[in-house]
């Protein structure tokens, strides 16, 4: 299904991208040396149901994962880039953390995705990685606009982490969203120009550029969710939930200087 919201719809649609946005920086923020991921996991929890949202991911299960998600939020950590499983391990100084989080505000769903290092240590190689999957997220979204087509977006993707020297896997993806998390079009993170679907205002799109260091193949944890870079190699990810407008493309999942929470039940 391809769902494109009225205009009526976007106020909506911003309201959303900006509470996910916000929380993701929160997290960040207090994740730490020490940190448990099912820490943030409740962290994420007490500040989805505070503000009236609805968990994406909580009863989710699609065909790729093993049974309901059961989570509010996806902690990949180093080797795990994708679905990342809450679980018991604290977080060390240098280590990959990447948070996924989709929550729907007003019937409306916005989709984001940030890594960053744990910690003072900055590991050269863990760096170039956030940075390209950075650099590719921004000329995706330079690609998408009214007119353009989704062969575009993944042309634009894969051209940045390729010439970064990584290599790309399509099988996981960008996607469409609107008042439910996975929807169409597939947004591969690899393509030809002047393919596929062709944008239109109203359309919103969570584009995802994600790498792993020396591999495009995966591998699932026993959790049934958690995916692995088969060499157990460093990955990481960087997602927006972006509107298609008559201008362009506007970038509904910026953090923005609302403060959240930040006390330890929040």
């Amino acid at each position: 299904m391809i769902e494109i919201l009225s205009p009526t719809q976007l106020p909506r649609a911003r309201e959303a991208g900006a509470f996910v946005a916000d929380v993701l920086q929160t997290l960040k923020q207090r994740s730490v040396v020490g940190t448990n991921l099912m820490d943030i996991d409740e962290w994420a929890k007490a500040l989805i149901l505070g503000a009236g949202a609805e968990s994406c991911y909580v009863d989710y299960a699609p065909s790729f994962g093993r049974g309901p998600f059961g989570h509010y939020i996806c902690t990949s950590v180093n080797d795990a880039v994708l679905h990342g499983r809450p679980h018991d391990y604290a977080l060390a100084d240098g280590d990959l953390l990447s948070l996924d989080l989709a929550v729907s505000t007003g019937g409306v769903v916005a989709d984001s995705a940030v890594s960053f290092i744990v910690g003072d240590s900055r590991p050269a190689e863990s760096v170039a990685m956030i940075e390209a999957t950075e650099r590719a997220l921004s000329a995706g979204i330079a690609a998408a606009g009214p007119g353009a087509r989704v062969g575009d977006i993944s042309h634009a993707i894969g051209g940045v982490l390729s010439e970064a020297g990584y290599p790309v896997n399509t099988q996981f993806g960008g996607h469409g969203v609107g008042s439910t998390m996975h929807q169409d079009p597939h947004i591969a993170n690899a393509g030809r120009p002047g393919r596929g679907y062709r944008l239109r205002p109203g359309l919103l799109l969570a584009l995802e550029p994600w790498v792993m260091a020396d591999t495009a193949e995966l591998v699932t944890d026993a959790d049934g969710w958690t995916l692995r870079s088969a060499t157990g190699c460093r990955t990481a990810h960087s997602e927006h939930t972006i509107a298609i407008t008559g201008d362009g493309a506007e970038i509904l999942t910026q953090p923005t200087s609302r403060p959240l929470p930040t006390s330890a039940d929040a």
